[in-house]
């Protein structure tokens, strides 16, 4: 299964080739060492060029072969290449590789490195490799300049690299530095596949607080499930009781009843909601996301994503292009059901709602990055391929399941007939107005997943590399119990108080989880990182955005789903005409 998942990831990059990743090497065969990104330690995000400092080339110049992925360049893999000789099992003796003769310039260049504490990434056959620029003592600054690599190997394939810098030379305005490396390789017992495990922090995975957040989570669930179950066993079954009686009341005596709560709304329950297009759209989007993320997750799972640097990216992006599909069967048949006409614009609206929100984030943190000389800025090749990609591959995908939901499922077949002229909504308390039941539907969803929130922030802003995904779909699941659970009972209050405007209630209160992780975005910010600068506060709350929306918009459709189903069994169970 893992081979599988490996195979459906390198089949499927666009624009990848597949000469480095067989990691199979023959005795004294090419091995490329690619100079990656340098930038300060507690900025993540803020990386630059390798080169963009005064480092200087090896004599080599030329390759073999070159790889770059089109998720490289939308995560700012800049991969040049170094220069240096290296050869499969061949030791190289300590030697010069180059030199650099320190102007004004160039000596400011890189104190300004040494006093911000910036560090460099390297690759060989796919594995990081990290090293300080230089260190900073007693006023004085020293940068490394030699390179020891040890390199473990296991038959034909690399396993392990260890770098050691060593040489702390002193910086000064008119010196030359010498930079100089060697090669040491080893015989490994590791196999190939277990050769990632020294990146990843166990201990900080396995914390008890983790194990401790699931049983938390878990007895919300019951809690939840519990008091959906009362609802539908208990009040509703009082509801049912009294109004199958109406088969022995004659019309008059129906008409003089005194019936109340969400009866009182049936001929306006199913009134279609305000904004349809957008309604219709934002509900394709969402199936089509929970979809991606549930695949993604549970590729994760089998395949171990984590070990091929920027799979996991290109993966999202091949599952979510293929299964546009999705997004417009079901954004096409609501919109249809709701007796709309414009199903072109509602066929566009539904194609390019998150891409565009993807795209006009990413490309005003991309000016930021320009700005800077970053990294990462996103190359204008690659904004050509990903509009390419929505025009050619998601929009006649997302058409083709937008003609099949209308024809297959467009026809509305409510169990109550709509009335003509729509029913006033009577005052009520101030806590059964839609807006506070808004508020108030997103705390109990992200109290089941805060915890776990911390851990995916860290491993994506901190040097953490994410492996648990087991735990991920395990409280994705509860995510989706609770939103659905939380959405039926806050509907059932909505319409005990005669408001049927539940479509947008239901949405907007499952999608308010999304306010909460973005609060608590803030919070991580200023209280658990060291991060800095215009470039990477920027960084940050654009793409921490990105994720907030794009879980409200999924936690949005599940708890509409779910609530969908819960009216439409009430109504039909009560047989009203």
């Amino acid at each position: 299964m893992k081979l599988l998942c490996t195979l459906i990831v390198l089949s499927f990059a666009i624009g990848a080739y597949t000469d480095e990743h067989n990691h199979i090497y023959e005795d004294n065969e090419e091995i490329v060492l690619w100079m990656n990104t340098v930038g300060p330690y507690h900025n993540r995000q803020e990386t630059y060029a390798y080169f963009s400092l005064p480092f200087c080339v090896g004599s080599k110049d030329t390759i073999g072969h070159y790889h770059e992925t089109l998720s490289d360049a939308l995560q700012g893999v800049e991969l040049e290449f170094s220069g240096i000789e290296l050869e499969f099992k061949i030791n190289m003796s300590r030697g010069d590789y180059c030199a650099v003769q320190l102007d004004e310039e160039k000596y400011k260049a890189f104190v300004y490195a040494v006093k911000n504490h910036y560090w460099y990434q390297m690759y060989i056959d796919g594995l990081p490799i990290w090293g300080v620029v230089g260190e900073m003592k007693d006023n004085s600054y020293y940068i490394w300049t030699h390179k020891k690599f040890e390199i473990g190997y296991n038959g034909k394939q690399i396993i392990d690299v260890n770098l050691t810098s060593e040489e702390k030379v002193e910086l000064k305005p008119t010196a030359q530095l010498k930079f100089t490396y060697e090669v040491i390789w080893k015989k490994s017992n590791v196999k190939f596949e277990d050769r990632f495990d020294k990146y990843l922090d166990h201990n900080f995975f396995q914390h008890r607080i983790h194990w401790f957040s699931i049983f938390n989570s878990f007895m919300m669930v019951i809690f939840l499930v519990g008091l959906v179950s009362m609802i539908l066993m208990r009040t509703l079954r009082k509801d049912y009781a009294r109004y199958s009686k109406d088969e022995d009341i004659d019309d008059m005596e129906r008409d003089l009843g005194d019936e109340y709560g969400w009866k009182q709304v049936h001929g306006d329950v199913f009134r279609p909601a305000s904004h349809s297009i957008l309604f219709s759209a934002l509900i394709g989007a969402g199936h089509q996301l929970t979809f991606v993320v549930f695949s993604v997750i549970v590729f994760a799972i089998l395949g171990e994503l984590y070990t091929e640097r920027g799979s996991l990216l290109t993966l999202s992006i091949f599952v979510y292009a293929i299964t546009s599909p999705i997004n417009g069967y079901f954004g096409g048949s609501l919109h249809a059901r709701m007796g709309g006409k414009a199903w072109i614009r509602q066929l566009f609206v539904s194609a390019f709602i998150l891409p565009a929100f993807v795209c006009g984030t990413a490309l005003f943190i991309n000016f930021i990055a320009i700005y800077y000389h970053a990294s990462r800025a996103i190359p204008f090749g690659t904004m050509v391929a990903v509009t390419c990609i929505c025009l050619f591959l998601i929009l006649p995908l997302t058409l083709f399941g937008t003609v099949l939901g209308r024809n297959l499922a467009g026809q509305p077949d409510y169990p109550c007939r709509i009335n003509a002229v729509p029913r006033p909504i009577p005052e009520k308390k101030w806590f059964m107005e839609p807006g506070v039941i808004i508020l108030l539907g997103g705390v109990l969803p992200f109290a089941s997943i805060f915890i776990e929130m911390y851990f995916i922030f860290t491993s994506f802003w901190a040097y953490k590399i994410y492996y648990v995904y087991g735990f991920m779909l395990l409280v994705f699941i509860i995510l989706i119990i609770v939103t659905v659970c939380v959405t039926i009972v806050c509907t059932y209050f909505l319409l005990n108080a005669e408001d049927y405007r539940w479509q947008w209630t239901s949405f907007l209160a499952a999608a308010s989880t999304s306010i909460y992780v973005y609060v608590y975005a803030i919070y991580y910010f200023f209280f658990k990182t060291k991060m800095y600068g215009l470039f990477q506060t920027t960084f940050y709350f654009g793409y921490m955005a990105l994720f907030s929306g794009a879980l409200g918009i999924m936690c949005g459709t599940v708890g509409y789903i779910g609530t969908s189903i819960f009216v439409r069994k009430i109504y039909s169970t009560v047989k009203i005409d």
